[in-house]
């Protein structure tokens, strides 16, 4: 799944990669039996029904999935903010709408995949970026599809 195209100079993010250690210890945490409402509260069940494996429910390719912290404001937009960590996905396909990790110039960047007529572009999520269009002399690389964004609620 490599795909190849080219970098925008001020549409990059400066990343710091971090691997998914498949030896590692897994860790499980609570998983409460019932259901939070976003809406009225109601009284909490005071038992656990399960415990949570987040490896299971965020990770879909253990040996094709890394994570990648995020610096800069490019994609503010997709609520993607500097400070949160990607789980990126280097088996899913990109596509139009995807947003992807790719790496350009020997830089990473976070940006989304967007096809309009025939032209290829990485476009931020931020109206102060432009879109960058992808021509085959650019020599840009996706590395992966963002699979989830974590970060620490406000």
């Amino acid at each position: 799944m490599r795909n190849t195209f080219k970098k925008n100079s001020n549409a990059c993010n400066k990343t710091e990669i971090l691997s998914v250690d498949n030896a590692a210890p897994k860790k499980s945490f609570p998983l409460l039996s019932s259901t939070v409402p976003a809406g009225f509260p109601s009284p909490a069940d005071d038992y656990v029904e399960q415990k949570l494996d987040l490896n299971e429910h965020l990770i879909q390719h253990p040996t094709a999935t890394f994570f990648v912290r995020v610096e800069g404001d490019s994609m503010i937009d997709a609520n993607i903010y500097s400070g949160d960590i990607l789980i990126v996905d280097r088996a899913l396909e990109a596509h139009h709408g995807s947003i992807v990790v790719a790496h350009m110039q020997g830089e990473f960047t976070v940006k989304r995949v967007e096809k309009i007529e025939n032209n290829m572009y990485l476009a931020p999520a931020n109206k102060n970026y432009a879109p960058l269009l992808i021509t085959p002399e650019m020599d840009v690389e996706v590395w992966g599809v963002v699979a989830y964004i974590i970060h620490k609620a406000a």
